[in-house]
């Protein structure tokens, strides 16, 4: 079963994934592994993705099935930042227990939550599948904040 809409998304516009992936300036075979959930497609690609259809992330990664018009917009770190550690305070969870729930180490969290690095795409859809939120919430390309609303 695919994770993602990238198939049925490239061929409403009748593209070949060779042409997608020259648009992307990546290799047909990295594309092609993204397309048949192969890999992980890294958050800033999954935002690249979305700017290109102008559609929300969520509805590309089948965490909701509204599909919305979102114009093309940078990931800002700061804000992403931001909201990484609102989850975390709202979950009530210390620095240690959240990278403990994501298998990740403590300092890689803490880079999220400190905006030196963007959160991995994987822990990025455990947090929206567990609780809900908005991968493009979380991204500041949408306004709402959970996926249900």
């Amino acid at each position: 079963m695919c994770l993602t809409r990238l198939k049925v998304l490239r061929e409403e516009r009748g593209l070949s994934r060779i042409k997608l992936a020259k648009m992307l300036g990546i290799s047909n075979s990295l594309y092609g592994k993204w397309e048949n959930d192969y890999e992980n497609i890294p958050t800033s690609r999954l935002n690249d993705i979305a700017n290109y259809y102008e559609i929300n992330i969520d509805y590309i990664l089948k965490l909701t099935d509204k599909r919305e018009k979102v114009l093309a917009k940078n990931i800002d770190l700061k804000k992403t930042s931001i909201k990484i550690k609102k989850i975390r305070d709202e979950y009530n969870y210390s620095l240690r227990k959240m990278a403990s729930m994501l298998n990740t180490s403590n300092s890689t969290w803490s880079a999220y939550e400190t905006g030196k690095t963007l959160i991995l795409s994987p822990f990025l859809l455990k947090i929206c599948k567990d609780k809900n939120y908005s991968v493009d919430w979380i991204l500041d390309k949408s306004k709402t904040k959970y996926r249900n609303e």
